[in-house]
């Protein structure tokens, strides 16, 4: 009673509207409203109007090309300056060790990464349109590049391509020219589709995908730096079920530990978690984080160079960082047949990770973002970088949070950071020379702590979505044991499966009125909601297309408990019983009479010699009653108790040939059982779409669909001459 009672209280308090207008089908509405006169363009006057260039035009497109034209002649000096000195350095000093690390996943020298860490983030100043993402090298690419790098060119080969007798000088060689192509064909592919306006293209990696994705790649990555970690020569793999083989060369290698080299990386390990620690839980308190990343770096390159680990431990280093920049070169373009479909793979996944990061920092920080543009800065950054020795870059997660969380601003703070990288090159290089390989590899695994607590998502999609929980899976069991091109396209397909799969197996539903309302919900899920007699409403939540055409008709025949094709049959059935119970009776009659007229002669005859006459022409004794065939008949006329169907397209996005036959079959079979169907709430769209196959005719007119449900309720209730409801 309590529940009752505040319902009832409820429409007291909200605000109430009243709308008195006519019943509203199709037919009525277009005939009031008047459409807006438009002059179809030509194919040639199009292409003229695109061509044209005027100042205005020329201006917003260079704008659109070049955002710093836009944002640093407004850039306010004095409130943003500060702040952006302060992320760029803290960016730049984080960016430092990350570059030297990744670059070993890239499968190429640590000097290469600097030159990835320089470049293209200088460039992104230029071209980006978000204020907070960190340009770079990231664990996730640069292990793709170094998958792709070493099955091109496998620890086992021996090149004479080369002058240096040093075959491990060789194959670097070789493997930077690899990663250097890459690079520039996916900035190339990057550049096409943001040209060709495709920034799209990110939003078939759905969440899911891309986190199961990322952390297959986290496991990737890890096994990968086990062997720096602990000191073991052993082969790198690429290819399906290459985390198998490493994780299995390293266990085999196991007991040629270098104890050296795992104590230092332990130890870096240890320090670099108390450091990620104080930064989470005193964010607030710190004006900056604190950049363990690069004391770890400092300390382990005095320790190597103080107890000469290198020579006297055999502890592998970083070795030869040449100072300075090299000079532009050509990337070697008769690789890029071998690798197109791995720089597609990369292309994609770099932009998406970029855009999504983007997005993230401009909600938070209430601007926009072009995604068309992103696509082309980023393919900017590639490209161009890559004739300078660059691998492929994206957006980095962590030096994004660092550099937004630190007070970055703008594009600056970016700058600054890439300047710092130049520092390095050009003046202190050096210095890092006696830098163990396993502090770089302590780095790289402590970053994957954030990718690695995505296992959670199997809890978090379990609970919410079976079908989200399935894309992860997919994505991460694909990526782990087919390699990460593979995996990608593997997950990729099967998401778009899963799409097929929702719109063919939609949820159907009777929908009823809350009373005194023109609103309609689920019959099956709320007490309140009613249906009125003689009308049934049905609902799918997709559209109407191939792929569903059968499973809708099938529904609604089952939802509506109104089987046009069994009626039918049923009646035919009856007919066909009735006429042979007709048959039947006739020639029983005819039997009858038959018998009957030989009774009567025969009587006749012997009235005649007993001299018996009729009396008043009949017989008393004997009679002849007429069989009627109506009470042989047995035949009751098949018919149901709904008159009016309702079909809500609210949800009807698009129809198909398939779909617009499907309808009309409906609409026929529901009528020759004395049902009719009416549309309710078709869009636009639609109706242009159905218009355009040839939907309306005679027997289907516009007069079927009406603007609302509730117009079609009341256009079936003065049908059937029921009680007039509001």
């Amino acid at each position: 009673m309590e529940h009752a009672q505040e319902h009832e209280a409820c429409p007291e308090q909200t605000q109430r509207y009243c709308v008195e207008r006519p019943i509203y089908n199709q037919e009525l509405l277009q005939g009031q409203l008047h459409r807006r006169q438009r002059t179809p363009q030509t194919l040639k006057q199009k292409i003229a109007h695109s061509c044209r260039c005027t100042s205005k035009k020329a201006k917003s497109h260079l704008y659109s090309f070049l955002p710093i034209l836009k944002w640093l002649p407004r850039y306010p000096v004095k409130e943003y300056l500060l702040g952006d000195i302060i992320s760029g350095v803290s960016t730049g000093v984080m960016q430092l060790p990350q570059g030297l690390a990744y670059a070993l996943l890239a499968a190429v020298p640590p000097v290469f990464g600097l030159y990835s860490s320089f470049y293209p983030v200088f460039l992104y100043t230029f071209f980006g349109t978000s204020k907070h993402i960190s340009i770079g090298t990231f664990a996730v690419v640069s292990m793709m590049v170094g998958g792709v790098a070493v099955r091109e060119v496998p620890d086992e080969m021996i090149s004479l391509d080369f002058n240096s007798t040093n075959v491990t000088d060789a194959r670097d060689t070789r493997r930077v020219q690899v990663a250097v192509t890459l690079a520039f064909l996916s900035g190339i592919i990057q550049l096409c589709l943001g040209f060709l306006r495709f920034g799209f293209v990110a939003i078939y990696l759905t969440e899911p995908l891309v986190r199961g994705f990322t952390t297959a790649a986290a496991v990737h990555v890890f096994t990968s730096q086990l062997k720096y970690f602990l000191g073991i020569k052993t082969s790198r793999y690429s290819g399906p079920l290459s985390v198998v083989y490493s994780i299995a060369a390293v266990l085999s290698n196991i007991t040629m530990t270098n104890i050296a080299a795992l104590i230092v990386g332990s130890t870096c390990i240890v320090l670099l978690l108390i450091g990620k620690e104080i930064n989470d839980r005193f964010k607030k308190k710190l004006p900056v984080p604190i950049p363990m990343e690069i004391i770890v770096v400092i300390i382990g390159t005095g320790v190597s160079a103080g107890m000469n680990l290198n020579k006297s431990y055999k502890v592998d280093v970083v070795g030869n960082i040449p100072q300075g920049l090299r000079a532009p070169a050509v990337p070697e373009i008769q690789l890029i047949p071998a690798i197109f479909v791995d720089a597609l793979a990369i292309a994609i996944v770099g932009f998406s990770m970029a855009v999504s990061m983007a997005k993230i920092f401009a909600l938070k920080h209430g601007y926009t973002i072009d995604g068309n543009q992103e696509l082309t800065a980023l393919g900017i950054c590639n490209s161009v970088g890559s004739f300078f020795q660059t691998f492929s870059v994206t957006c980095s997660m962590s030096r994004s949070l660092v550099q937004e969380s630190t007070g970055g601003r703008t594009q600056i703070a970016g700058a600054l950071s890439s300047i710092m990288v130049l520092l390095v090159l050009v003046a202190v290089g050096y210095l890092f020379e006696p830098l163990p390989q396993t502090v770089l590899a302590a780095i790289v695994m402590v970053n994957l702590k954030g990718m690695f607590k995505q296992f959670g998502d199997v809890t978090h999609f379990w609970r919410t979505s079976k079908i989200e929980l399935a894309i992860w899976v997919v994505a991460f069991v694909a990526s782990l044991f087919l390699g990460l091109d593979y995996g990608l396209l593997t997950a990729v397909t099967f998401a778009m499966i899963t799409v097929i799969y929702r719109t063919q197996s939609p949820q159907y539903r009777i929908l009823g009125q809350i009373p005194d309302t023109d609103i309609y919900c689920d019959v099956e899920e709320y007490e309140e909601v009613k249906e009125y007699p003689g009308i049934k409403i049905f609902q799918s939540n997709t559209s109407l297309y191939f792929a569903n055409s059968e499973s809708y008709a099938s529904a609604l025949k089952k939802k509506t408990g109104v089987d046009p094709c069994a009626i039918l049959a049923a009646r035919r059935k009856a007919q066909k019983r009735h006429a042979r119970e007709i048959k039947a009776a006739n020639e029983h009659r005819k039997k009858a009479v038959l018998k009957l007229t030989n009774d009567v002669e025969a009587s006749v005859k012997h009235e005649i010699a007993n001299d018996d006459l009729p009396v008043n022409g009949k017989f008393a004794d004997s009679a002849v009653q007429d069989v009627s065939p109506d009470e042989h008949e047995h035949f009751v006329e098949t018919k149901t108790n709904i008159r009016s169907l309702i079909l809500d397209f609210t949800p009807v996005n698009f129809v198909d040939s398939v779909g617009a036959k499907t309808l009309k079959s409906i609409i026929k079979e529901y009528k020759e059982v004395g049902v009719c169907v009416y549309i309710a709430y078709c869009s636009g769209p639609v109706m242009n779409e159905l218009t355009r196959l040839n939907f309306f005719d005679k027997a289907v007119t516009r007069e079927l669909l009406f603007h609302s449900i509730h117009d079609a309720v009341l256009a079936c209730q003065v049908k059937d001459g029921s009680a007039f409801t509001d």
